[in-house]
């Protein structure tokens, strides 16, 4: 019944989630935007629907239907022990989000990997599409590391459907450019990421892009030595996206499909 539904699930809280942070960005925008929506939507969202259908092609059970199949073989550490079912859900919860926490550092230091991640951190505004906007080959490999850590937790369906809609809620989300009331900021980002966190994983400053790796829960960067509090330059004076990738071409997408066959140089450069 589950997995029947689990496409409707995801797609009514993606949209729902999109519209939301999209108004949102109208009525109470944090940071002006020089480069018009109409230059960088249409790709971000054609990413989007492209990275979809390949994972639905690869992975056609993908996470849900991973979890479905570990607790039928009885795959999997909470298919060995007995646990109560409200306690394993929270636990699975948390373990995929330190598993994506860890996934991320390793696509900042791993130079190949960089180059599929880095087309995320390309886009020259940082607004809710920038949180869909990855390479379809950082998708299927993200989406293997994840199938791994369900099938090795034995995590149950409903934990992998709830960190699925959590995980792609919150990233549109804290890429929003929106603006919340400085004190509800400060206290909202000790449970979750929130914008101004995240906007500093964005700077064109190597030292704050490799800080600030949490996505949904807030917790892994300070605890294993990653959290900036807030940009250098200030978040109205940061500058967003990569120096190798500053034209308006770049926001294209074949120029996004391609863009990890492009060499980058200059001071962030990683290979």
């Amino acid at each position: 019944m589950l997995l029947r539904h689990e496409p409707l699930i995801r797609a009514g809280a993606f949209a729902c989630m999109l519209l939301t942070v999209a108004l949102w960005e109208v009525i109470a925008t944090r940071r002006p935007q020089r480069i018009h929506r109409r230059l960088r939507w249409p790709s971000n969202l054609a990413i989007v629907a492209l990275g979809t259908l390949v994972v639905r092609l690869v992975f056609p059970l993908a996470a849900v239907g991973a979890a479905l199949l570990a607790t039928e073989r009885g795959w999997g550490l909470f298919n060995l022990v007995s646990v109560p079912i409200w306690l394993t859900v929270i636990v699975c919860v948390i373990m995929l989000d330190v598993a994506i926490y860890f996934q991320h550092r390793l696509f900042h230091a791993v130079p190949w990997l960089w180059r599929l991640h880095r087309m995320h951190h390309a886009d020259l505004e940082f607004d809710v599409t920038t949180g869909l906007r990855f390479h379809p080959l950082e998708i299927l490999i993200s989406m293997g590391i994840k199938l791994a850590v369900v099938t090795l937790l034995g995590a149950p369906a409903l934990a992998v459907l709830i960190f699925e809609v959590l995980l792609n809620a919150t990233s549109m989300f804290n890429h929003g450019n929106i603006r919340l009331p400085t004190r509800v900021g400060h206290w909202l980002r000790l449970v979750v990421v929130t914008p101004d966190m995240h906007r500093v994983h964005h700077s064109i400053v190597r030292q704050e892009t490799d800080s600030n790796f949490s996505f949904n829960l807030p917790w892994w960067d300070r605890l294993f030595g990653t959290y900036r509090d807030q940009p250098a330059a200030g978040h109205l004076g940061m500058t967003i996206g990569i120096k190798a990738f500053r034209s308006a071409h770049d926001l294209r997408l074949d120029r996004m499909l391609l863009q990890p066959l492009v060499k980058e140089n200059g001071a962030n450069g990683r290979g």
